[in-house]
């Protein structure tokens, strides 16, 4: 039988008192090349820092159900395509904060390529990954491994090269040469496909076309781009632990591995790869604007023996010192007597210092912020 991660946890306690996290996590950042790293030097046990026992989440786990899919196929010249779209993602948007869209106008070649462009990044030689291998919040590409370890009860199996693109890009030479000329692309036509899907959003909501792309917070884009290599012991811990996000609007982009699961009525919904797709998810923010019409729901990366699994979230959000002064609260044209503000204005760089601050601990970051 598979020890489970909390009983291992137990047998290691009782076996050395003197274990020092602190120590272990120190020297893991300090070989700047991150899981793949570890794996690349054969071990067969994973090293104590990376146990979770949140692992044993008994959440009961759903093949019935799955994420909505939504095509927006010539929805800017035909009306009534439009308003399904728009329709479809109003719901999805309330009910589940997570949906799929297809035929959304960035070609498969271009998706395959990026997904290869980040493997081709990560499976360099790690002294050549190393170079850009940083925790400096100033630097706009920067390659780490969990970017919160230092917070985290238990690190996650994956490692990140990080591309901060919006609104103000890195020069073409920063950026690695393995995947350059595809990140530059991607991020101008992932841009272009999530100001039409504030567009689609701010439909929803019933307010002009522009609203949402409009505001400032929201003008900023950067892409998280993950890579998780097998792992020996995966009943030991996460890819990444159950969390929502902080940002406005996330795009991802998956290979064909799976693994990601959405919270969903307290099941765990498996997020199916399918093949050209992309997949929608509310942010934090966007739940606070939209006074809860909107939800930012909790999602998790399961660890696997299979890999890699790769994986681009873009996240649409301004970071820069003028984005995060900016006040937000609740869109004042969705208020009304029935729908009174269930959240205080705040700032967006104290909601992003209490969730970064807390680490990807599983609970929310708006909590903090209700009336």
């Amino acid at each position: 039988m598979v020890a489970s991660a909390s009983n291992q946890l137990e047998l290691e306690t009782d076996k050395d008192s003197t274990y020092d996290r602190i120590a272990e996590v120190k020297a893991f950042d300090e070989t700047k090349v991150g899981v793949r790293g570890i794996l690349e030097s054969g071990v067969t046990k994973i090293p104590r820092m990376f146990y979770s026992a949140k692992v044993e989440d008994y959440t009961e786990t759903s093949a019935k159900l799955s994420i909505p899919i939504i095509d927006l196929q010539d929805i800017d010249t035909n009306s009534s395509l439009r308003v399904e779209a728009v329709d479809k993602i109003r719901s999805a948007s309330k009910e589940w904060g997570f949906f799929q869209v297809v035929n959304h106008g960035i070609g498969v070649e271009v998706l395959d390529e990026m997904i290869c462009g980040v493997r081709r990044f990560h499976e360099q030689d790690g002294e050549v990954r190393k170079e850009f291998y940083s925790r400096d919040n100033n630097k706009k590409v920067r390659y780490v491994s969990n970017g919160s370890l230092f917070q985290d009860s238990a690190a996650n199996w994956r490692d990140t090269i990080s591309f901060f693109m919006s609104p103000d890009p890195p020069s073409p030479e920063e950026i690695p040469a393995v995947c350059r000329d595809i990140v530059i692309e991607y991020s101008e036509k992932v841009r272009a496909l999530g100001f039409t899907i504030f567009e689609l959003m701010s439909e929803a909501l019933g307010l002009h076309s522009s609203y949402l792309k409009e505001l400032e917070p929201a003008d900023g884009q950067f892409h998280l781009c993950h890579y998780y290599p097998p792992c020996p012991e995966p009943e030991l811990t996460m890819g990444t632990s159950k969390h929502a996000d902080s940002n406005f609007l996330t795009i991802l982009l998956q290979d064909r591995m799976g693994g990601l699961q959405v919270l969903h009525e307290n099941q765990w919904v498996d997020v199916h790869p399918v093949h050209g797709s992309l997949v929608v998810n509310i942010g934090d923010f966007l739940q606070l604007l939209t006074n809860d019409m909107f939800v930012s729901v909790y999602h998790r990366v399961l660890s696997r023996h299979t890999g890699p699994r790769i994986s681009v979230a873009s996240f649409f959000f301004n970071i820069s010192p003028q984005g995060k002064s900016m006040v937000v609260g609740p869109i004042k044209e969705l208020l009304s007597e029935d729908n009174p503000p269930v959240y205080r204005d705040t700032t967006v760089k104290d909601v992003l210092a209490h969730y970064f601050g807390k680490g990807l601990h599983g609970t929310s970051a708006l909590t903090s912020f209700r009336l």
